[in-house]
């Protein structure tokens, strides 16, 4: 008698990959999983701290797959400090078996595209633009440092289990549209909040028509939709891709199931799509391009064609055909920045620099640049068009300066315009870039960690300052409301980007004298004369980027517990990592009742998760709040904060 065989559940690509990694928990929404972490990355702005962790559980080595350290973010080497860090992490991954790539290879995202990121393997990394690698199908997420120094040591990384939303994409692009006025067009839909929780997986006949770097740009910026991540299938563009980048073992055929289930779903028309803008300043205020260009137009002073999510060598050879044989206005500064060394040898062997030289640009170091802050600020005041996937305000180091988020190719032709035009007036577009069937490998810049590592020594500069020890939370904390902001708060506002504050992020005490400094210049003063103290805040409170020194500066200065309306993904889990109670306004009408310099007394001892909690007002009366932590989560800010609760388990 034969046994009737089982049919195993359809499942989307999300599923396929979570379940293969699942350590702990079920593939419910909303409940929390441990998966196995493959690879990591890290960046010099966050990678120093995380190698710090890393060195404090105390192991000989790393247990990943692959762990990469890249430096890319501080390569303003402006005194010791940018240098020191390098010195530091080219010396630590060589003690602990991690890949380091020097300054100047290029931008993390692209590098890890290029050289590592494989179909179906999981991936985190220390910047929130880790999910770029989800454009050949990797399940690519951003973290803490401490998140990435834990999964470094082969510890599961834990999430609440994402909802599933399916893009279907059908149709081609038409005219100037690109791959980044789609997710332009999904950030005018969903907003900066609308993807908390959720997974952007892309399907339909349209995945066909898109290229490798296209689906980067699109995943990349995912990440300003609080996405969890984004992910393309792995197909025969991905085939292609990493052929070219002499990779193609790496190769895996993965996809979703035909009849798999979703979440919700969303259908782009890619025909249908216009060049679009992302207004000053957060990158869900999009509109038509064409709509700015009413009148004269607005003035354009900058243009930027980089970072993360537009560099490749798609992108710059585009860029350059448009500008071939032209020059730019007197009145327009124009930065381009490689997203890696193999991009800008390819652009060499195609006599494609020239052409950007002679229009009037300038030619950047292959790094993030003027994306972070990091020189390339705009005029006073002035417009700045940019590729890039942010434009908080002050974050290009100009405080009051207008950013506009679009594609290369609409950078380009407003930078020869000087103004906002309509896309009618640009003419006909350059074909379509395809890569090269075998690009430049670039594999021996990366410095690979030796057999032998014993005689490896660290060096460490003196404003490398190891991280310090955080009290257990007490059973009551009785403190003042020393900040109150409002809705979208990010963690560019908390601690701000740029040369001389980034170049701190390895010294708590000293980049702390900056949390909030942009906000509210006597922030930090206030919380040294209290020694403690809450923050009040509206909706998304931490948007942005992982900098996990955004809850590190402000736990440093004494802050207990965030009050706040709805939280970011990364942001939250930072704040969990270092013992800072992250609670939510039940009634979130109490926010405007709720005043800076009101004392509050929470019962710390009496939170449980999931459930309300008391909040006593000096002044009078209780409102309630509550959390979304787990059991584990509030174990972990009891004992002050992951590190301290690892070695509380260990000691078990």
């Amino acid at each position: 008698m034969s046994q009737k065989l089982t049919k195993k559940p359809a499942q989307n690509l999300t599923q396929k990959i979570l379940s293969s990694h699942l350590r702990s928990g079920k593939l419910v929404p909303g409940q929390e999983i441990g998966i196995k972490i493959d690879q990591t990355l890290t960046q010099d702005a966050t990678g120093t701290m995380a190698y710090l962790q890393f060195e404090a559980i105390g192991l000989p080595r790393v247990r990943t797959e692959l762990s990469v350290s890249y430096v890319d973010h501080n390569t303003l080497q402006m005194g010791f400090r940018n240098p020191d860090d390098h010195q530091y992490l080219r010396t630590v991954a060589a003690k602990y078996g991690v890949v380091f790539s020097p300054a100047g290879t290029g931008i993390c995202h692209q590098l890890h595209l290029e050289n590592f990121a494989k179909p179906g393997k999981t991936l985190i990394g220390s910047d929130s633009h880790t999910p770029t690698a989800g454009g050949l199908g990797c399940l690519a997420m951003g973290a803490g440092g401490l998140s990435v120094a834990l999964a470094m040591a082969g510890e599961p990384y834990f999430i609440p289990c994402p909802q599933v939303v399916k893009v279907e994409l059908t149709g081609r692009f038409t005219g100037w549209a690109s791959a980044k006025d789609v997710i332009l067009h999904l950030l005018g839909q969903f907003t900066v909040k609308g993807g908390v929780g959720k997974v952007f997986e892309f399907t339909g006949p349209g995945v066909a028509t898109l290229t490798v770097p296209e689906r980067a740009t699109i995943t990349n910026m995912g990440a300003e939709l609080g996405a969890t991540t984004s992910i393309f299938p792995s197909d025969a563009r991905t085939k292609a891709f990493l052929k070219s980048m002499g990779r193609e073992r790496d190769y895996k055929p993965l996809t979703a199931d035909q009849d798999a289930s979703y979440d919700g779903e969303v259908h782009i028309d890619l025909s249908a799509l216009v060049p679009l803008a992302a207004r000053p300043h957060m990158p869900d205020r999009v509109v038509s391009v064409a709509s700015l260009a009413e009148g004269d137009g607005l003035t354009v002073n900058q243009a930027a064609i980089g970072s993360c999510t537009n560099s490749s060598y798609a992108d710059l050879k585009t860029t350059a055909l448009i500008l071939k044989g032209k020059r730019l206005p007197a009145h327009v500064d124009l930065l381009v920045s490689p997203g890696s060394k193999q991009v800008l040898k390819m652009l060499a062997a195609e006599n494609l620099i020239e052409p950007l030289l002679d229009c009037g640009a300038r030619l950047l170091e292959c790094t993030c640049g003027p994306c972070i802050g990091m020189g390339g600020s705009p005029t006073s005041a002035g417009v700045s068009v940019r590729t890039f996937n942010r434009n908080f305000e002050g974050r290009s180091g100009t405080q009051d300066a207008q950013v506009f988020l679009v594609s290369p190719q609409t950078a380009a032709n407003l930078a020869l315009f000087g103004r906002f035009t309509d896309p009618a007036q640009w003419g006909t577009p350059p074909r379509k870039v395809h890569l090269p069937a075998k690009a430049p490998s670039i594999r021996k810049l990366f410095t690979f960690p030796p057999k032998d590592r014993s005689a490896v020594t660290i060096v460490r500069g003196p404003n490398i300052k190891s991280l310090g020890d955080f009290a257990p939370l007490p059973e009551s904390i009785t403190a003042k409301i020393l900040l109150k902001v409002g809705d979208d708060i990010t963690t560019d506002h908390i601690l701000p980007a740029g040369a001389q504050i980034t170049a701190l992020r390895s010294n708590i005490p000293a980049i702390s004298e900056y949390i909030f400094n942009r906000v509210d210049e006597k922030f930090v003063g206030r919380m040294k004369a209290e020694g403690q103290g809450f923050i009040l805040g509206g909706e998304n409170y931490g948007q942005g980027s992982s900098r996990e020194h955004a809850a590190l500066g402000p736990r440093h200065l004494g802050v207990k517990a965030v009050i706040v309306k709805s939280l970011a993904r990364i942001h939250r889990a930072n704040l969990v990592n270092f013992g800072i109670l992250p609670l939510l306004l039940m009634d979130k009408a109490d926010y405007e009742s709720l005043a800076q310099g009101e004392t509050l007394t929470i019962p710390a001892a009496s939170i449980r998760p999931g459930q309300p909690v008391d909040i006593t007002r000096g002044s009078g009366g209780k409102f309630a709040a509550t959390n979304d932590l787990t059991e584990k989560e509030l174990a972990i800010i009891q004992a002050g904060g992951l590190l301290n609760y690892v070695r509380q388990s260990s000691a078990r």
